[in-house]
């Protein structure tokens, strides 16, 4: 998803194009995908962001990205520009086949690794689609942002988050299911670094560069597969399924 606007992260780049480590961000998510199971991208960009859609455009051209010749295949999808859920809606509807694998341009420290961990566990679980959630409490620990994030109850319910350490928000990194909803969900929950650092604000970026150069008093970057924490299976049934 490469079409929001980033107002709070600052600056004139858009969003997806601010660099972090001298790269820009959706390069970043490309090149975690390219390097994971995935075989096609669907960049879902919007009129807030023409330059992106300029170089994702040279990218699958195989431009000046710096990965020519890389064996993902990418589809740069125009969508309304009206937010999350309606871009995302627009992107689906241009030919991606459910379950499908959704990332925020903005997880700069995701690699193929941690991609093929959550396919996995989509697979593992046998549902029609995951949700990726990291404990709130986890990203005040690393110290990102999470003021603008939904906060999962207990039930499952969306609320605003409130800074209320046994909430859950969402990871940017999902699998979702049919567009009118209908299948069972599996959640997952982890405290993964590298699906716990968006870039919302300035700080959140200054924190995902100490990560990836390796600060000694910055967080450590995860390899290899995911630990998802030790919860009992969460699942939204909307058609009546049950877990298998």
């Amino acid at each position: 998803m490469c079409g929001g606007r980033g107002t709070r992260l600052g600056g004139d780049a858009e969003k997806p194009l601010a660099a972090v480590g001298g790269r820009p961000m959706v390069d970043r998510v490309l090149d975690a995908l390219a390097a994971s199971g995935v075989e096609t991208a669907y960049a879902a960009v919007s009129s807030h962001t023409p330059r992106t859609r300029e170089r994702l455009v040279a990218r699958r051209n195989g431009e000046g990205s710096g990965r020519e010749g890389e064996s993902l295949e990418l589809a740069v999808v125009d969508t309304p520009g009206e937010g999350y859920v309606a871009d995302l809606r627009a992107a689906l509807s241009e030919g991606p086949t459910a379950p499908t694998l959704t990332v925020a341009a903005d997880l700069p420290l995701l690699d193929g690794s941690a991609v093929d961990a959550v396919l996995d566990a989509r697979a593992a679980a046998d549902a029609d689609a995951l949700s990726v959630r990291v404990p709130a409490a986890r990203k005040r620990e690393l110290g990102a942002s999470a003021d603008a994030a939904t906060r999962y109850d207990d039930a499952g319910d969306a609320e605003p988050d409130d800074g209320d350490s046994t909430g859950d928000v969402p990871a940017g990194i999902n699998v979702v299911g049919a567009l009118d909803g209908a299948g069972d969900e599996a959640v997952r929950a982890t405290r993964d670094a590298r699906l716990a650092v968006n870039v919302n604000r300035p700080a959140d970026r200054r924190l995902a560069e100490r990560i990836l150069r390796g600060d000694p008093d910055a967080p450590a970057r995860p390899t290899g597969g995911v630990e998802w924490l030790d919860r009992p299976d969460s699942w939204s049934a909307a058609d009546g399924g049950e877990p298998s």
